[in-house]
């Protein structure tokens, strides 16, 4: 923010809706306190109304726009105590200044009341409109204004103050103490502002305006009042300050407490200075360590301002010269070479060391020596110390360990861009003008509507036009909705066209500007709906209108990758956004025994490994390392968390783009490995340091590539914020009130996919779409033999335990375990006599069962594991269609081969879903009496049952049912049980399949 700007926070308190009345008659009197930054400002009161309508502009000063992201705005709804005795809570709000939005995006949202304590009564939601404006202030009057700003407030709170109190005398002598949970804020500020009014009096203050809403309390020290309340909210929690310094506003300075401090040699070189210069003549400088020879870019005016920065370890000399060379022209032949200036030598053991965040170093003038039959000078200014990868200079400068200044080998930091889902309602159209309507046909046309945003194409139904002289019958209505994907910025329109399905001819087109589109957080909103004209070609400038109603979905969250696996569950709306939980910091420290992905001049392999972090929007690229098998990036990065139940992914691959073919093309990143961690996996402000495998799937099978070493870590301050999490849904509000189809969303999210590619695509250096694809599992939809076995054995797995349950059982029903069979027997009557104790007993027993296990859980964060992915257990042919394409490019032979095993195995999957339908239908044919004996005798055993559960006691029939049930194998029979035998007779469906 300039300085010449200042900050306002707009709040419009609109309404409030289902207030829980207070008052002891079925009713409330609401008003509104807001508190922002040791701002207050207050409301009218709505009298006996629980649905209160005020419509009221709150203005706010913003002292340091900067930080007002971490700033919360509060609003208190009370109950007017001249209508009972004191002032009741009726609930609060609390939205996070990360949740501020620019004047013209607002947006009407209403917020869920939220309650003071447990056992506060609270109810109902308040709507309102939050945003920011900035203004311009002019120069001259910035310095009198700060002059100014303390003395005025000081004067405004006292005069405001005298003004309530002869206001409130006469109707309420207790007024003092209406705002109970702020009366002690408001008179500390009122007494420190006393000693302000002294030097005040000497000079007249200015007519006072007329303002509303003036704040109740205000402070001159905000900043430092809210610095010792920020250090007080540390003590209280106590948590260590090391351990949150990362959650602190200025995360500028990284700590870099996850990762080796790599030492590197910067060198600055910035000009130089020689008495007979040449004029045109342009100068270069040359670094020479050892085998590493660097060179400056030419200049002619002697400024080159360049840094260099050498891997300490990869330096094979302990000496640094630095020469300046000369380029001379030669009239004669025409040609040019460079002549040596002088040089200078440093040793690299007398080079200092600086250590963030102490200052840079200072550059020095250093002479060259030159030639001896050079008589004149030249100096170069140069600045040589030994730093780290945290050095401010470290991003900027020529590194060695990736190639110098090559943009595609550079760190870098992406940005998804923000997704908003845009919804197009198609009522209906008017005043057709077909071109088609003049020629006789046996039946009306067919017209549909088609709209396009970008390359998003969807299409209504078709609604058919029996007469065109109807007008009713000539006003085709669909109410369809049709969903887009709407990237910012946005496309500029979206294109409505009437297509005539007989004639195959546009009927006319209308365009809407997507910007100006109005945008909704929730389904109570109601959308204006809006006419536009359908134009046609040149010779028909209106062919009719339509009727639709379009908005900007807010209230949902655009998926853009797979649901498992998603790392951001927010809304588009930014007002719906809550303050972050926690931050996620993430070590990536470097890589072992990478196996060569390409080959270097034909004759060796080689690896330039680069790591690609994403998590929620911020995708993160680490710099490229070439040429080694065991790199080492160190760099650490911060993601703020706003839900535990995300994931992280990490990918691992071989820059393929810093080169070009003789075409100029570039190559294609190859697939390293890919990792994921799950959040919820994760102890809160602990350190995991460990090493992750590198398997990535080729059509040969699996192959191990390596692994990579990761230091991640989950902070968070507030276990209740964080326990709280687990109780709200997972996705926002609109997905549950208003639900998007399952294959709708499937649609939508590789839609979403798709454009998320592209972005990134675009940026400069360009992600490339291979990368973007494999970090977001574009294919996961496709036809896999291999995932589908993995998904199989997964139910197996999960059905294991219920089967050695059984087979406990069983063994206990078998008498295999005499003593374990008594004990049940014991149990059973216990049950039976005191069947208070089973919830109980199964609680407790539960209880001691998973504390026990507590010893045996997970340590480190799970990866991808090839064993439950079933990489090693499918043959070549198998993988080989994984990676097929689609349409498939294989041969006939292989398709029909590939078809029979496919078909082969959905018979047995067709055969397994008829069983499980023909139990359910043998349920249904019993009680509709589709077999008219079986339901016979199961309506005169229903009754017999009824008596004989009248006469007997439930507690005899369980124990006597359970004996039955354990009696021992010589007491039973091999064939199966009655029930079984009528249950099994009964009728299904499948006998009337085709």
């Amino acid at each position: 923010m300039a300085d010449n700007c200042s900050r306002k926070l707009i709040v419009e308190v609109c309404n409030a809706r289902n207030l829980m009345p207070k008052d002891g008659q079925g009713t409330a009197s609401a008003y509104v306190i807001v508190d922002f930054d040791g701002q207050r400002r207050r409301t009218k009161t709505k009298f006996r109304d629980l649905n209160p309508q005020w419509d009221e502009k709150l203005e706010f000063l913003v002292n340091d726009p900067e930080s007002m992201a971490a700033e919360i705005l509060e609003l208190n709804i009370y109950n007017d105590k001249k209508t009972v005795r004191r002032s009741n809570f009726l609930g609060k709000v609390k939205i996070s200044g990360s949740g501020f939005v620019k004047l013209g995006s607002e947006t009407l949202v209403y917020y869920p009341l939220e309650k003071r304590s447990v056992f506060s009564q609270i109810k109902g939601e308040m709507g309102l409109k939050v945003y920011y404006v900035d203004e311009d202030v002019p120069a001259s009057d910035k310095a009198a204004e700060e002059k100014s700003e303390a003395p005025a407030a000081a004067d405004a709170a006292p005069s405001a103050e005298k003004e309530e109190e002869k206001k409130e005398e006469k109707k309420d002598e207790e007024k003092k103490e209406e705002e109970k949970p702020a009366a002690a804020t408001e008179e500390k500020p009122s007494e420190d502002a006393k000693p302000a009014e002294t030097p005040a009096a000497a000079t007249p203050p200015p007519p006072p305006q007329a303002v509303e809403n003036l704040p109740l309390a205000q402070t001159d020290n905000q900043k430092q009042q809210k610095e010792k309340t920020l250090a007080r909210k540390r003590q209280d929690s106590g948590v260590n300050d090391l351990d949150i310094r990362p959650l602190s506003k200025d995360r500028s300075r990284s700590s870099y407490d996850l990762v080796d401090r790599m030492p590197f040699l910067y060198v600055r070189v910035l000009k130089a200075k020689r008495t007979d210069a040449e004029a045109g003549s342009s100068i270069h400088a040359k670094l020479v360590i050892g085998t590493h020879v660097i060179h400056t870019k030419r200049v002619t005016n002697k400024d080159w301002d360049q840094v260099f920065a050498f891997d300490k370890e990869g330096l094979n000399s302990a000496a640094l010269e630095v020469s300046v060379w000369v380029e001379k022209k030669d009239a004669e032949t025409n040609t040019s070479t460079d002549t040596s200036l002088g040089t200078v030598s440093f040793d690299l053991q007398e080079v200092p060391n600086r250590v963030p965040p102490d200052s840079p170093l200072a550059p020095q003038w250093y002479t060259l020596e030159g030639p001896p039959e050079d008589t004149t000078g030249t100096d170069i200014m140069l600045a040589v110390w030994i730093g780290t990868q945290e050095d401010e200079a470290f991003q900027e400068a020529w590194q060695s360990d990736s190639g110098g200044l090559i943009p595609e080998t550079r760190a870098k930091v992406y940005l998804s861009p923000k997704l908003w889902y845009l919804r197009l309602t198609v009522i209906q159209t008017q005043d057709l003008q077909l071109a088609s309507a003049t020629e006789p046909k046996a039946r009306g046309p067919e017209l549909y509507v088609r709209a396009q945003l970008g390359a998003q194409l969807f299409k209504t139904s078709r609604s058919s036009i029996s007469s065109i002289s109807s007008s009713s019958s000539a006003n085709p209505t669909w109410n369809e909705d049709l969903i887009f994907i709407a990237a910012e910025p946005f496309e500029p329109f979206l294109v409505i066209t009437v297509e005539d399905v007989s004639s195959g001819q546009s009927v006319g087109h209308a365009k809407v500007h997507v910007p100006s589109i109005d945008r909704r957080t929730d389904d109570q909103t109601e959308l204006r709906s809006r006419w536009f004209n359908l134009v046609g070609d040149e010779s028909r400038p209106y062919t009719g209108r339509i009727h639709v109603r379009v908005c900007l979905e807010g209230g949902y969250h655009v998926l853009d990758e797979a649901a498992h696996v998603t790392s951001d569950v927010r809304a588009a709306a930014k007002q719906l956004s809550k303050p972050p939980i926690g931050l996620l910091e993430v070590g990536i420290r470097g890589a072992t025994n990478l196996l060569p992905v390409k080959t270097k001049d034909g004759t060796r392999g080689t690896t330039d490994a680069y790591v690609v972090a994403k998590y929620g929007p911020k995708w993160f690229r680490t710099r490229t390392i070439l040429d080694r098998f065991n790199p080492r990036w160190n760099e650490q990065y911060t993601w703020d968390v706003y839900d535990p139940c995300t994931v992280l992914t990490i990918g691992v691959f071989d820059n393929g783009r810093y080169k070009h073919d003789e075409a100029g093309k570039h190559g294609r990143d190859a697939r390293i490995g890919k990792l994921r961690i799950r959040l919820s996996n994760l102890d809160t402000n602990r350190a995991y340091l460990n090493s992750y495998s590198l398997v990535v799937l080729q059509p040969g099978g699996a192959k191990k590539m390596g692994e990579i070493e990761l230091a991640v870590r989950f902070s968070c301050s507030s276990w209740v914020s964080l326990l709280q999490a687990y109780t709200s849904p997972m996705l926002p509000r609109m997905h549950y009130v208003r639900p998007l189809g399952p294959g709708r969303q499937d649609i939508l999210r590789h839609t979403a996919m798709r454009i998320v590619t592209a972005r990134l695509a675009r940026s400069e250096p360009p992600m490339g779409q291979e990368v973007v694809q494999y970090m977001l599992d574009s294919d996961i939809h496709v036809w896999s033999m291999r995932r589908s076995k993995a998904n199989w054995f997964r139910v197996v797995g999960c059905l294991t335990r219920a089967a050695a349950l059984a087979r406990w059982l069983d063994g206990i029903r078998t008498w295999v375990y005499p003593s374990t069979t008594i004990l049940v027997h014991v149990l059973l009557v216990a049950i039976v006599l005191c069947p208070h104790l089973i919830l109980p007993t199964i609680f407790m027993y539960a209880f001691f069962i998973v504390t026990l296990r507590f010893r045996s859980r997970q340590r480190t964060p799970s990866s991808m594991d090839p064993r439950l992915s079933y990489v090693d257990a499918v043959g070549l042919d198998e993988l080989d269609e994984e990676f097929d394409g689609f349409p498939t490019t294989r041969s006939a032979d292989q398709i029909r081969t590939r078809y029979e095993r496919l078909r082969a195995l959905a018979g047995r999957a067709q055969s397994l879903l008829g069983d499980l339908a023909a139990q359910g239908e043998r349920v249904d044919a019993l009680l509709n009496w589709r077999d008219p004996r079986a339901t016979g005798i199961f309506v005169v055993f229903c009754l017999f049952a009824s008596l004989v559960f009248y006469m007997v006691p439930f507690k005899a029939f369980v124990l006597v049912s359970g004996f039955y049930y354990l009696r021992h194998p010589r007491f039973r029979d091999d064939m199966p049980s009655v029930p079984v035998n009528f249950f099994r007779r009964l009728p299904s469906l499948s006998d009337q399949i085709l």
